[in-house]
């Protein structure tokens, strides 16, 4: 059984956090923009995996448990994992950001910041000690130690020999939802060995978020009450089939890996060009910044671009990759910028 330990002051359901992807708020902000509006919030990948026909009794029956273990075992050889055992596949990354609370032990859970804030609001829900940490040398005397790698929205990679020192001194949770396209540091395939646990997203990469599916990998103990806690049909027959499919799929993997080394690059040149410094990313976005950010954050979306901004960071612009026919608007808007 899961327990989920009770928050204080739980019926005070806190404020929603700010994500990027939200355009009906961009909408209701700019209800001038002319659209469609280009969304460049989020950090994923705008060159969509082919979808294609899926096989009709994956809608229309519930999925089999051979077709789930198939799924785990093409992500297992994806991530480079031994034994696929350790992998648990579930409703996208972040419903294992908030269940892994519940089954996790320790008071005192330290976060590697600034980072994707859902980490810390889970484990504060919690009832759990969160503390902000701005060194990976801090996380070692915490019970629990949580690392973006790489991270979002800064870029910042650990080097995975440090990951696998600190995992000898604390339970580590290392996020690599965009690890796909930057695997260098990934320590996916030593995860249940070193008693570490790795989540991984499968719709960055893909350009699928909507299916909504992740995966984590742990210790064969750890994944197994991970998968109990999610019960028999813990993410749907049409992100079984297509998930398998596409994580099998290696050619079209390298062939992005190469059109966004391209793309990168080309929004690189255009944010320099509009008086952005680039501060961090991954080869899915950028994190920029200047003195006049909000400012332009605010042209661009009365030009129907939506960007990511950070209140805690007035400085900062967070850009995704523009689909094929959305870089003539972005460079316009950018040129007419303030």
């Amino acid at each position: 059984m899961l327990h989920a330990r009770p928050a204080p002051n739980a019926e005070a359901a806190p404020a929603p956090l700010e994500h990027g992807g939200d355009l009906s708020a961009a909408r209701r902000r700019f209800p001038d923009a002319p659209e469609t509006w280009i969304d460049l919030s989020t950090g994923i990948n705008p060159h969509t995996y082919p979808v294609g026909a899926l096989p009709e009794e994956c809608f229309a029956r519930l999925p089999e448990p051979a077709t789930l273990l198939a799924l785990e075992e093409s992500a297992a050889r994806a991530y480079g994992v031994a034994d696929a055992r350790a992998i648990v596949a579930a409703p996208g990354a972040q419903a294992l950001i908030q269940m892994l609370p519940r089954v996790l032990p320790g008071r005192r859970v330290g976060i590697l910041g600034p980072t994707y804030a859902e980490h810390a609001a889970s484990w504060r829900r919690a009832g759990r000690d969160v503390v902000a940490c701005a060194d990976a040398s801090e996380l070692a005397d915490c019970d629990v130690a949580v690392i973006v790698n790489p991270n979002n929205p800064t870029g910042r990679a650990i080097e995975r020999d440090a990951l696998l020192a600190l995992a000898r001194h604390t339970r580590l949770v290392v996020d690599e939802s965009f690890a796909d396209l930057a695997p260098a540091e990934s320590i996916a395939g030593d995860a249940a060995a070193c008693g570490a646990i790795v989540l991984r997203s499968f719709g960055k990469t893909f350009g699928l978020a909507g299916v909504r599916l992740g995966f984590v990998i742990a210790p064969l103990d750890l994944s197994a009450r991970l998968r109990e806690g999610f019960g028999p049909w813990p993410v749907s027959g049409p992100a079984i089939a297509l998930g398998a499919r596409a994580l099998g799929d290696r050619d079209w993997l390298m062939a992005t890996r190469d059109r966004l080394e391209h793309d990168i690059a080309r929004l690189d040149t255009l944010l320099r060009v509009a008086g952005f410094d680039i501060v961090g990313g991954t080869p899915l976005f950028r994190l920029a910044a200047q003195d006049r950010a909000p400012a332009i954050a605010d042209r661009l979306g009365r030009a129907g671009v939506h960007v990511r901004h950070f209140p805690e960071h007035p400085r900062w612009l967070r850009f995704g990759i523009p689909a094929d026919g959305a870089w003539a608007r972005l460079e316009a808007a950018l040129r007419g910028a303030p």
